[in-house]
């Protein structure tokens, strides 16, 4: 039964959307298109509908579209054995896969960030090549896999790691906002389309034809572009100011330039091209920001550019107890304030194994909580990984019954060594922080805790609350050479929405559980505990330690009474002497 998709080029609005799928249409090394955005943006509806404007192949065939679906085995992606000539013919062939059925087409992917991590580093590693290669179950096979990948992911649910962002040709960025106008004209064209669908594409199908011709005669005018010298001058300067890693940027900016020089009908690059794709390529491997330029109102003093000092009670100025912006002050409401690390010496954390609580004998009260939670928490991660490990090896079953029916002996996959630990810090960088220098001592501990996860070869996670929000300091990824400028970079100020901090990190640890049955999750909650907010009834974090870097004269406790509530185990933060003498 064939679906008919919404034409594209009734699609209202997203014109930046549509001329970056466009381009890649136009050049399918470009690297293919990741649009991030809120649900209900037209992001499926733009990516289907691409398919039918790709220009026939020599034959006449229309190429394809092929979907992966989230519950994809490796299998069903790369291509397998046939079974079934294996049973009837006694020979080894090979089974096509999405990667082959796609190939001179478009793969789409909805969800990208909810693929587990071996699905989404085997497809993008394909489609920087171009050739899927197979080696397995006695069977060695290469076959072309061009095409033009296009993923959907809707940040709210979770990010993609770095070196799986950077895959990605270009990347955009949907805006949530719709005018009135465009949200009524959406709602006309949908209903319209509803009612008759063939209707519908019949009378829009001129207008497809005239841009699938346009992308035709772009393809073939693509290889006489001419690009100046000062073009990759532009292009490495920018990519330089913008502080990208490898090349990657620099080479895909030149191609998409060059098919949107071609899209224009043009036969050389210009400016115009080089900023139209700029944001497109640079939006996802961007590691500088250009600092935001405070301007103190008339007649009052800036803000002190040095470390923030606190009162007796261990808080800041124009705060209020709880660490939120207060409107009155000396200098009003704050804006944000850097504070770099301080050495810290060794905290004492438990000790972690695999699909077990942190064990620790000091804290029995708060090991019992932490068992019945995390427990629980771990169950469900343990029964998929024994699953997993329970796939049938075809290839090994055939080989130990000499191909005869029924078998007599199943061969099962061997079970995956090691699991893989992920660290998850959660860093209070509220106002109530920023008096002697908790924030920058909390800030050597996460280093402290990046180094020696970098020398075990595990992930890091830092997420920091403040400023009434949640940012993210560094994306799931290994500890990277410049993560001590990234610590120092990161401003303290404002209210301290731990709740939201935690709900967050949350729900990212049960997306990494979904894409990683085996994954070890520890997380670490640095937080003075300053905050008014009910963390009651909150989901577990896994293996759970709460950092208490509460120094005030006049102490809340909220700590320890945060780690009770959260099934979590309690450290204090080594006192301010000793931090200073590991300098």
């Amino acid at each position: 039964m064939t679906r008919i998709e919404f034409p594209f080029v009734a699609v209202v609005g997203q014109q930046a959307l549509k001329t970056a799928l466009l381009l890649n249409a136009i050049d399918p090394r470009v690297g293919g298109v990741l649009i991030s955005g809120p649900r209900g943006s037209a992001k499926s509806t733009l990516a289907r509908a691409l398919a039918a404007l790709l220009p026939d192949e020599a034959e006449g065939r229309r190429p394809p579209f092929v979907t992966l679906p989230l519950g994809a085995s490796e299998d069903r992606l790369t291509g397998s054995l046939d079974l079934q000539r294996v049973l009837s013919e006694r020979e080894t062939t090979f089974h096509p896969g999405l990667l082959a059925k796609a190939d001179g087409g478009v793969l789409y992917v909805d969800e990208v960030n909810l693929l587990p991590d071996t699905l989404v580093d085997l497809l993008l590693d394909v489609a920087a090549s171009g050739i899927n290669i197979v080696e397995r179950d006695g069977i060695s096979h290469t076959h072309s896999a061009r095409f033009s990948l296009i993923g959907t992911m809707n940040p709210d649910e979770g990010e993609l790691r770095p070196q799986l962002l950077d895959r990605f040709g270009l990347c955009l960025e949907q805006d949530a906002a719709v005018s009135v106008r465009e949200r009524i004209a959406i709602v006309q064209q949908r209903e319209a389309f509803d009612r008759d669908p063939e209707a519908y594409v019949a009378h829009h199908a001129d207008a497809q034809a005239t841009l699938t011709r346009r992308i035709r005669r772009a393809q073939r005018v693509l290889a006489e572009i001419a690009t100046d010298n000062w073009i990759y001058e532009h292009i490495a300067v920018r990519c330089e100011a913008a502080g990208v890693e490898g090349l990657r940027a620099d080479v895909t900016w030149h191609r998409a330039a060059q098919a949107h020089a071609a899209w224009r009908g043009a036969n050389t690059v210009c400016q115009e091209d080089l900023d139209t794709v700029e944001p497109w390529v640079l939006a996802h491997r961007r590691t500088t920001n250009q600092p935001p330029h405070h301007t103190p109102p008339s007649g009052t003093p800036p803000p002190p550019s040095g470390e923030g000092k606190g009162d007796a009670d261990g808080q800041v100025p124009g705060t209020s107890g709880d660490g939120a912006a207060s409107t009155v002050g000396q200098w009003g409401a704050m804006p944000p304030m850097a504070q770099k690390s301080v050495s810290v010496p060794a905290v004492d954390l438990p000790e972690f194994s695999a699909g077990t609580r942190a064990k620790d004998p000091a804290s029995a009260p708060s090991s019992r909580l932490s068992s019945t939670r995390l427990g629980r928490g771990h169950q469900p991660g343990r029964r998929r990984a024994h699953a997993e490990a329970q796939r049938p090896d075809w290839f090994a079953t055939l080989v130990a019954n000499r191909g005869h029916w029924p078998w007599r002996h199943l061969r099962y996959r061997q079970a995956r060594t090691g699991q893989p630990v992920l660290h998850v810090i959660l860093l209070d960088t509220s106002a109530s922080t920023l008096g002697q220098r908790l924030l920058g001592r909390a800030k050597g501990l996460v280093g402290r805790l990046a180094r020696q996860a970098y020398a075990a070869r595990e992930q890091i996670v830092v997420l920091g609350f403040g400023n009434d929000g949640v940012t993210s300091i560094l994306p799931r990824r290994r500890a990277p050479k410049d993560m001590l400028s990234r610590l120092d970079a990161a401003s303290g100020g404002g209210g301290t929405p731990i709740r939201d901090a935690i709900l967050r990190a949350a729900r990212l640890i049960r997306q990494w559980r979904r894409q990683d049955a085996g994954l070890q999750v520890r997380t670490y909650l640095i937080t003075d505990g300053r905050t008014r907010q009910s963390l009651a009834g909150l989901p577990s974090l896994g293996d759970c330690v709460v950092v208490d870097t509460e120094r005030s004269v006049v102490k809340r406790g909220r700590g320890r009474q945060i780690a009770q509530q959260l099934g979590a185990l309690y450290r204090p933060l080594p006192s301010l002497e000793s931090s200073l003498e590991a300098i």
